[in-house]
């Protein structure tokens, strides 16, 4: 409509009748259509205060007021044009799903201004990978740095860009870096709705008008094709105030390896990691044939095939590619040794530990050779045939990667890290999850004080959160990082067991996370945990039912969602299994009054986490003892325990159809309902027909001998 201002001019405008929900005021309301200012506004709704004598309050109030119903700052965000070919929440990978374009996703509570703003004004203050929440950019160099590619969507923003998973994933640069974008800002929104926000530690550049003691300017800064390391993902969270840092590798395929030996007793492929400086292998394999480096063990060195010491058989090396053990002496001094000695490239051999990526040290930045690391087995076999007089001939290859910010369940993973390290102990400490109480020189774990901490357990259980579908069930196998490790939706990912209800799929107990030789720290010990907390999500599905809004939802996902968050804030320090439970049971008692505590017993009980369990010290992984049994039931905490109950029905509980029924009435239910007994009643209130039934799936009500007319079901 048009409204008339007080200029005599005429306004666009919408016409809007709003009836609050507490129903004071019924709101008859003019808003500019432009700037969402509201023009005037009435309340239809006359207050009486039957103490007020003179009845001045009996008429309607014109009420003058400076707020705007529509904020135009945000209405513009909210129109900002934004679009991201990604794969869309809940797809978890491609192994679930196609990539869908998705336009606007932005939420305007979580964030107001959009993703690709931090100045709180109306406009996007970035047209790449960039804003409040989220700084994506690529770091193919390792460095950590400021100047890494982010992806340019235009003035449009528009991210939409082709994808081919079967070439090396710098073709797909944009398009993985889109996803990364995606998926970090749409978890901030998400989790801004369970209390991890402004005000808990939340990563945002700027709390806009929050008014909050808790340090700003620190968004994720999220490292996309990240060189540093290979076949892993991580997330560093420092205090509130400063950013944490996300680093997204690439993944080997095991599919395409870096060492090829062409032909001999040792034909065939194998595993490496290339170093993170030197020269770079490409696609064009570097061939020649392999020779022993050899030293003269002048210094503290003993094994002459280190290149720790002078090298005596350079014109072995001379164009050949040089086997070197990994000894004691840095990386970059062993390549620049054999580079020197006339190598163009060198195999490092591990010793007892994992291969993984090799750093430069002092003296790795002159090393102009490309360098790979190859297992212990591998490299012995190399050895003992070359000084059986064996001749191999080898080639070295960039091999196929895999990019992991496609796997969803991986970029949430690495997030949550940072929502459990900022929720425990409080937004200031970092220092609240320790994994591990003592390192060596080098950074190792001393495997005698790894703790029982749950951090990996949370990080799993918020990827599998927010990647569930309608379609799932509790009893199926949820894998972590299948795509990452080429595996079908329903493999085993990386840890030992899939997630699941099924105990003769996943059958873990708190006892297991004493077993050191099959259960690792602190992943495995995790997986205990995640363990018990998705066999919880269940619960509270077949109790309250399975909502899709992960943001203002109401099914039991949504409400387990909140159990576990708040149960986060409550946890001291430190936590061990123990604690995490009392602290979820504390937070169902003030959220709830304790209405599902018998519930979440009986779930961490039958895991082995029940009453009569010990977790003894809280920062010892191998000294918990598990017990199954749950509290007494005349426990002064059991009292508020509900099962479900007629006032729990809703729309979203059950289906009834057809409705009118003319000989058979069927009530289909959501979610597991259990035992029930329903009536139908008539006008008078009479039980016409009665039926008891364990309503799981669908119950059908004979009502052929009934008269037509108006009847009430009433459970």
């Amino acid at each position: 409509m048009y409204v008339k201002a007080a200029d005599a001019s005429l306004k666009l405008a919408w016409d809007l009748n709003v009836l609050t929900l507490d129903g004071k005021h019924w709101w008859s309301a003019r808003v500019d259509a432009l700037t969402g200012e509201i023009l005037d506004v009435n309340d239809w709704i006359v207050s009486c205060n039957f103490e007020d004598t003179t009845h001045l309050n009996h008429i309607p109030k014109n009420v003058n007021t400076s707020f705007k119903l529509f904020d135009n700052t945000l209405f513009s965000s909210m129109v900002d044009g934004s679009q991201y070919r990604v794969y869309a929440l809940p797809t978890e990978s491609p192994n679930y799903g196609s990539r869908t374009l998705v336009t606007e996703p932005t939420d305007t509570m979580a964030s107001p201004f959009g993703w690709h703003d931090d100045d709180g004004s109306a406009g996007a203050d970035y047209t790449t990978t960039q804003g409040n929440n989220v700084i994506v950019q690529e770091d193919v160099d390792g460095d950590n740095g400021t100047t890494g590619v982010q992806t340019e969507g235009g003035l449009s923003l528009n991210f939409d860009f082709p994808i081919d998973l079967n070439r090396q994933p710098q073709v797909s640069q944009d398009a993985a870096l889109t996803n990364l974008f995606y998926v970090n800002n749409t978890v901030h929104d998400i989790m801004y709705y369970y209390g991890f926000n402004a005000d808990t530690g939340g990563f945002q550049n700027n709390h806009y008008d929050v008014t909050s003691t808790v340090g700003t300017g620190d968004p994720v800064l999220a490292d996309g094709l990240d060189g540093s390391s290979l076949n892993n993902a991580n997330f560093g969270t420092p205090p509130d105030g400063f950013s944490p840092r996300m680093q997204m590798f690439l993944w080997a395929s095991a599919n395409s390896n870096t060492l090829t030996i062409n032909g001999g007793s040792l034909d065939g492929d194998y595993i490496g990691i290339p170093a993170n400086f030197g020269g770079e292998l490409t696609t064009i394999p570097i061939t020649a044939d392999l020779a022993l480096s050899i030293d003269d063990n002048t210094g503290d060195s003993t094994d002459v095939y280190d290149a720790c010491d002078t090298i005596i058989n350079s014109s072995d090396l001379t164009n050949k590619i040089a086997i070197i053990n990994r000894g004691t002496c840095e990386f970059g001094d062993k390549l620049l040794a054999v580079e020197n000695a006339g190598a163009i490239a060198a195999i490092v051999i591990t010793d007892d530990r994992p291969i993984g990526t090799m750093s430069e040290g002092a003296n790795g930045a002159s090393v102009t050779i490309p360098g790979i690391m190859i297992s212990r087995a591998d490299g012995d076999a190399i050895i003992e045939a070359i000084n059986n007089g064996e001749t191999l001939n080898a080639s070295l290859t960039l091999p196929f990667r895999i990019d992991g910010s496609y796997d969803n369940g991986i970029i949430i993973h690495e997030y949550a890290h940072g929502i459990s390290n900022r929720l425990t102990g409080g937004a200031n400490d970092a220092n609240c999850l320790l994994a591990c109480t003592e390192r060596d020189e080098e950074g190792r774990c001393n495997p005698e004080t790894y703790t029982e901490q749950m951090g990996e357990g949370w990080s799993d259980w918020f990827g599998l959160m927010l990647t569930m579908t309608p379609t799932d069930a509790g009893t199926d196998g949820r894998g972590i990082g299948t795509f990452a490790l080429e595996q079908p939706a329903n493999d085993g990912g990386i840890r030992p067991y899939r997630y699941s209800t099924d105990r003769g799929i996943n059958p873990l107990t708190y006892n297991d996370t004493n077993d050191t030789d099959r259960i690792s720290a602190p992943h495995g010990v995790g997986s205990v945990w995640c363990t018990m907390l998705w066999d919880l999500t269940w619960a509270y599905i077949d109790k309250y039912g399975f909502d899709t809004d992960l943001y203002n939802g109401t099914g039991g996902n949504n409400k387990v969602m909140q159990i576990v968050m708040d149960g986060m804030k409550l946890q001291p320090c430190q936590p061990g299994f123990i604690d995490g439970r009392d602290a979820i049971l504390a937070a169902d008692r003030a959220l709830t009054g304790g209405k599902d505590q018998c519930l979440i017993w009986d779930v961490f009980a039958a895991r082995g986490l029940g009453v009569n369990a010990d977790q003894q010290s809280n920062i010892l992984r191998t000294d918990q003892i598990e017990g199954f049994d749950t509290p007494n039931p005349d426990d002064p905490s059991l009292a508020n325990c509900s099962t479900f109950s007629a006032t729990d029905y809703n729309s979203k509980a059950y289906k009834i159809y057809p409705n009118p029924a003319s000989t058979t009435l069927t009530i289909k239910a959501e979610k597991t309902l259990g035992d029930v007994t329903i009536y139908l009643l008539d006008v008078n209130g009479r039980k016409v027909l009665t039926k008891s039934a364990t309503l799981i799936n669908e119950v059908e009500l004979n009502t052929s001998s009934l008269k037509s007319g108006l009847y009430i079901l009433s459970p």
